[in-house]
């Protein structure tokens, strides 16, 4: 068991450090996310551990959009002025985790101040 080694001489447990992302599934779902124009947080919040869930086909969904409207500090989503509602997210959503046969979800949101509802819209009219 070899342990890395800091920028400070620190000694990090063997765990500490992450593997790239880019195994067949990792490619897989990002392939499939691209041509059904969904966003993840994995993604939208630069999380490090990416490669290791997606690999085990497992990802945070984040709907209404990729740009909130809010500037959180401890965040890394974009922030800002969102360019408009996509009607058909999730619709594209529900068949996305259909094709990957999954048994359960985790979808989380982007703030949308900017909306009078805040986006409830979007969820109430899921066909």
């Amino acid at each position: 068991m070899t342990t890395e080694t800091n920028s400070k001489g620190y000694r990090l447990p063997p765990w500490f450090k992450v593997k790239a992302p880019g195994g067949k599934n990792y490619v897989e779902l990002r392939n499939l996310l691209r041509d059904s124009e969904l966003h993840t947080v994995c993604e939208e919040a630069k999380c490090p551990n990416i490669g290791d869930c997606w690999d085990r086909r497992a990802a945070t969904f984040m709907i209404l959009g990729d740009i909130c409207t809010r500037a959180c500090r401890y965040c890394a989503v974009t922030s800002g002025k969102p360019l408009g509602l996509d009607l058909g997210e999730p619709d594209r959503l529900a068949r996305t985790v259909e094709r990957l046969g999954l048994k359960y979800v985790v979808i989380t949101s982007v703030n949308r101040d900017d909306l009078p509802d805040r986006g409830a819209f979007v969820l109430l009219n899921v066909s």
